[in-house]
């Protein structure tokens, strides 16, 4: 499900978006940073400031979560349900990984998704017939004016 490509992409990617819904059942969306695919079906983040996130995933445990390439318009689409670790084997082992990398800022937990579905998400533009390179020239340029 989560593929060596998939992988790939995540550890290029920087941003990505987690939704959870709130206990009144309010969508709630939360930028992160440290999405990672964990194993070929769990997908991992970091509780770095997530107050919301981790309260609306106590109640209910489902995510959607987004990662996109800001430049060529495409990326995936993950849903599944999550499980927060504050402590333990795992965590430790994913704790590392993120240091490792270079993340300083105090992790509360580490959030488990179990991923259950793994969609393809890409620009409306490519169904105009507008190329991969066209997109990436059009952003490149966009992202250096301003």
């Amino acid at each position: 499900m989560i593929t060596k490509a998939i992988k790939d992409f995540l550890d290029l990617q920087k941003l990505g978006y987690v939704a959870t819904v709130s206990s009144d059942g309010k969508p709630n969306i939360s930028p992160k940073g440290t999405i990672i695919g964990w194993t070929s079906e769990i997908l991992a983040f970091a509780d770095i400031r997530s107050p919301d996130t981790i309260k609306n995933l106590k109640i209910n445990p489902y995510v959607e979560i987004n990662v996109i390439d800001p430049l060529l318009r495409k990326g995936y689409l993950f849903q599944g349900k999550s499980r927060i670790l504050a402590n333990g084997s795992p965590y430790q082992e994913i704790l590392n990984h993120y240091r490792e990398k270079g993340i300083k800022s105090p992790i509360n937990s580490i959030i488990l998704v179990d991923v259950e579905n793994v969609s393809e998400v890409a620009s409306p533009l490519y169904d105009l017939g507008i190329s991969e390179d066209e997109i990436k020239s059009k952003w490149q340029n966009h992202f250096a004016n301003l």
